[in-house]
């Protein structure tokens, strides 16, 4: 994995949502991911190039599971519409990704939210690996941390051999805070994401860091691990890459902004689906 590239293509990425692009007839792929806190829009153009990208703050899933399909579908739509406001063009192919192994009990859900918005979905993704298309770390583990859940990609010469994903994430800081604190989860969350804080709550929130060690380490064994990446929003945490390879003794990187990349890599793996006749 090249992180420099990888964080160029975030870089470039967020410059798209401040300075929108016009589109200039290319066919356009668009990546949803309905994470715990956050829905992310991302558009790339047929040349892998970031066109468009908005978000917004949203409690409709919660531990991979949407519970405000009504919510989520609004959501979505407004994005969606802004975006081909901004750009001039309408948006009609998308992907999306669930947590590993919940194809069976929500991935129909997420599917139809993106559907319910007038896209096309082209592809539904596990949401490690789709990080890892953007990624494109060839042995080692991708760790989606999420808000309700961890997922987990094991990656041996550039294919997927095992996805799993478990129950612990950045809601289960935002619980820990809130009975910390005395405040409400609404406040709670807000300490959370405020990276002045970070230095100040890591201790509070350890004991989750240390359950999702343990869910990475259960994970890995068995496999010739020497590298963890840290995706997702929860990954965002201060020094949260240094500990767990402290903890581990495996080299463990985080892109410049992990929340991005799952969305990045919906949209890239669409792309490399179209180039390679999919």
């Amino acid at each position: 994995m090249n992180l420099e590239n990888v964080n160029k293509v975030i870089k470039d990425f967020e410059k798209s949502i401040e300075n929108p692009k016009k589109s200039k007839g290319k066919k356009l792929y668009t990546g949803v991911d309905l994470g715990t806190a956050f829905i992310v829009l991302c558009v790339f153009d047929e040349d892998k190039k970031p066109i468009a990208g908005a978000y917004e703050f949203a409690q409709v899933v919660r531990d991979g599971m949407v519970v405000d399909y009504i919510g989520a579908c609004d959501i979505v739509r407004k994005l969606k519409s802004k975006l081909e406001e901004e750009i001039g063009d309408e948006l009609i192919y998308a992907g999306c990704a669930i947590p590993p192994g919940t194809e069976n009990i929500d991935g129909g859900a997420v599917k139809n939210v993106v559907e319910s918005a007038g896209f096309i979905t082209e592809k539904v993704l596990d949401e490690p690996s789709a990080a890892n298309t953007l990624l494109k770390l060839d042995n080692g583990a991708v760790v989606d941390i999420g808000g309700g859940t961890t997922g987990i990609s094991i990656i041996k010469d550039n294919k997927v051999i095992k996805v799993l994903d478990e129950a612990s994430g950045g809601t289960h800081f935002s619980l820990v805070l809130s009975g910390a604190y005395k405040v409400d989860f609404d406040k709670a969350e807000e300490i959370k994401r405020d990276f002045n804080k970070h230095q100040e709550i890591f201790p509070v929130v350890r004991a989750v860091i240390d359950k999702i060690i343990s869910i990475i380490d259960n994970a890995c064994m068995g496999y010739d691990i020497d590298q963890i990446v840290l995706v997702g929003g929860t990954a965002l945490l201060t020094g949260m890459e240094e500990y767990i390879e402290k903890k581990l003794g495996i080299r463990t990187l985080k892109p410049s902004n992990p929340m991005f990349v799952t969305p990045i890599g919906i949209a890239l793996s669409l792309i490399e689906d179209d180039k390679n006749g999919h």
